[in-house]
């Protein structure tokens, strides 16, 4: 349903965007993440996705469209809810989505449309008008927004940016929602806790490159074999004091009497376990310590 081949963008020969492939099935619920404090090329992206500038290279396809080629065309089957969306305030939430141009939906229709929307993002029933929102009021509304065209494809740039929990929680209901309808959904944020709590497979874009792409396993495992964070193996032992270990893979070992602490480049226990069993017998336990996925997700932007 989304497929980047070679998208590239640069400005004035800086390549903010390099190389991206990229693929989201129809009916996907994808995870697009950036460092916290921008420059990972991922707001560019979306910008390139949704027709609103041209790749320097490259191909961007949104349901077999052409996004460069055809822009308007590829409008027509996407949803876009900026970071920053902005409504008149002095209109309802319902007269803002009335003002604004539907494709392809009759007058009768668009009130319909509009009221689905509206109960939909739990916003049916308010009189007041928009510059009395919450911010949660306002994400909603700009989710209306993105939907009103009943587009194939929805694109969120940080969607639930500086929303309290509760509003957190009602935006992840609601992006359930409309995943169970088997629209292709793209959230783009630089939170992992929050991706991975309504995305099943997500993407990390560092310095313009997709640097892990695939379910959270899949991605973990990419970025663990990218990573320089080593991996601990805990020797537990009831007879002290423990022997001594060796091994090329070994990079430190912090040990006390009856306890070990060993960092590794792989996982040992094996090799470690042969070693034990000739010349002790008192190991209760030897088990593995990896990086999670948060820290290796963070340790690429350590890097840059």
């Amino acid at each position: 349903m989304i497929k980047t081949e070679n998208l590239t963008k640069e400005y004035n020969g800086n390549c903010v965007v390099d190389h991206l492939n990229m693929e989201i099935k129809e009916g996907e619920v994808f995870g697009f993440l950036g460092g916290p404090n921008g420059g990972a090329g991922k707001t560019t992206t979306i910008l390139m996705l949704t027709g609103m500038i041209e790749p320097t290279a490259g191909i961007c396809l949104i349901d077999g469209i052409d996004v460069a080629r055809n822009p308007l065309k590829a409008k027509e089957v996407i949803g876009y809810l900026p970071e920053d969306v902005g409504f008149y305030g002095n209109m309802t939430g319902k007269q803002n989505l009335d003002y604004l141009q539907i494709y392809g939906i009759s007058p009768d229709g668009r009130e319909e449309r509009t009221d689905y929307l509206l109960e939909l993002v739990r916003l049916n029933g308010v009189t007041q008008t928009v510059g009395g929102y919450s911010r949660g009021m306002n994400q909603r509304l700009g989710l209306a927004q993105a939907l009103l065209n009943d587009p194939k494809v929805v694109i969120l740039d940080e969607p639930t940016a500086n929303l309290d929990p509760e509003g957190v929680a009602q935006f992840r209901k609601i992006i359930r929602e409309i995943s169970d309808e088997g629209k292709t959904i793209l959230i783009c944020s630089h939170i992992l806790s929050e991706i991975k709590q309504v995305c099943r497979t997500l993407g990390i874009l560092s310095q313009g490159k997709m640097v892990a792409q695939g379910t959270t396993e899949e991605v973990e495992e990419q970025l663990r074999e990218q990573s320089n964070i080593p991996m601990k193996i805990i020797i537990e032992s009831i007879k002290p004091p423990l022997p001594e270990l060796s091994h090329p893979d070994i990079l430190e070992i912090h040990k006390t009497e009856n306890r070990a602490e060993i960092s590794v480049n792989r996982d040992i226990r094996r090799e470690l376990s042969g070693q034990l069993r000739e010349v002790s017998d008192g190991i209760i336990e030897m088990h593995l310590e990896k990086p999670g996925l948060e820290e290796l997700f963070l340790q690429v932007y350590r890097r840059e």
